[in-house]
């Protein structure tokens, strides 16, 4: 009788952090199995659940397996008929940090044959199109270290709890551009700029004196009762509809002052009604 009951498939662009997501669920105690064609997901399913000592699984398929992709979402599908529910989870990161990476690990991209990174990026692209549209939690990797993907990792498959609803929320800076990841993106330019205090321009959202005047701000928490209200909403719609993982992201011009005090309070109030909450500052320190 099959024990059989996490099953996470990996996948994404080449250098966005596969490996460091599969480490980190090994750590969490999954049966880990990287480049794994698509087509032999059925025959390994069967053979797990033979097994009477593996209950988490979890496999990496990408780009390596070139055509075999064009099966995988059809197998997805026929694998949760049977009622195992597969989690599919897309590291992305943007082409310049793609790049950079692949350059430093002085490896070819497996789809550039004797082209330029560039061309073997975009027909990765192309390739994992579909399987992005349909995955269950994209996570941009492009300014997380090694350290933060495995906490963002750590954070949504540690100890799961059934219907449970793991939110991540992101602070970042406009003119450092959108977060890829967001489900949803929330302005705080609308409040006064701590920047332009000089007593409150060289420290930041985590600071005290920044986070109250900040929140001391009439329309903030304002802001904050709205906005909560309308996640309250939401989060019950995405369990209903068995999408486990939200990315809130919430802006300001840098990234350092409005948007870091205004998650963190939204943080704190999605906790207190017991919600499973991250934050990640992704633009704070880069001024």
């Amino acid at each position: 009788m099959s024990t059989l009951t996490e099953f996470v498939l990996v996948t994404g662009m080449t250098g966005a952090g596969r490996s460091t997501a599969a480490k980190a669920l090994e750590k969490l105690g999954y049966y880990v199995v990287d480049n794994l064609p698509p087509g032999m997901l059925r025959e390994l399913l069967s053979q797990v659940e033979a097994a009477e000592d593996i209950n988490r699984l979890a496999v990496v398929v990408d780009s390596r397996s070139r055509t075999f992709f064009f099966s995988l979402t059809e197998t997805i599908a026929e694998i949760q008929q049977t009622g195992l529910h597969v989690r599919t989870v897309f590291l992305e990161a943007s082409d310049d940090v793609l790049v950079r990476r692949q350059e430093a690990a002085r490896r070819p991209h497996p789809l550039s044959a004797q082209g330029r990174l560039m061309d073997g990026f975009a027909k990765e692209r192309e390739l994992l199109q579909v399987i992005r549209g349909r995955a269950d939690m994209v996570i941009d990797t492009s300014s997380l270290n090694v350290n933060q993907l495995t906490s963002r990792m750590r954070h949504s498959f540690e100890d799961p709890t059934e219907n449970a609803l793991n939110i991540t929320l992101v602070s970042f800076g406009f003119k450092y551009g959108l977060p890829i990841d967001a489900n949803f993106i929330a302005d705080m330019r609308f409040l006064p700029n701590p920047f332009w205090n000089p007593e409150l321009r060289p420290l930041t959202g985590l600071d005290e004196a920044v986070s109250d005047f900040v929140l001391g701000q009439p329309r903030a928490n304002e802001f904050l009762d709205s906005y909560e209200s309308m996640l309250e909403l939401l989060t019950d719609g995405f369990v209903q509809e068995d999408k486990l993982y939200m990315t809130i992201a919430i802006g300001c011009t840098g990234g350092k002052h409005r948007s870091v005090a205004m998650s963190e309070a939204l943080n704190k109030r999605l906790r207190s009604r017991g919600a499973n909450t991250i934050v990640v500052h992704r633009d704070l320190g880069r001024e």
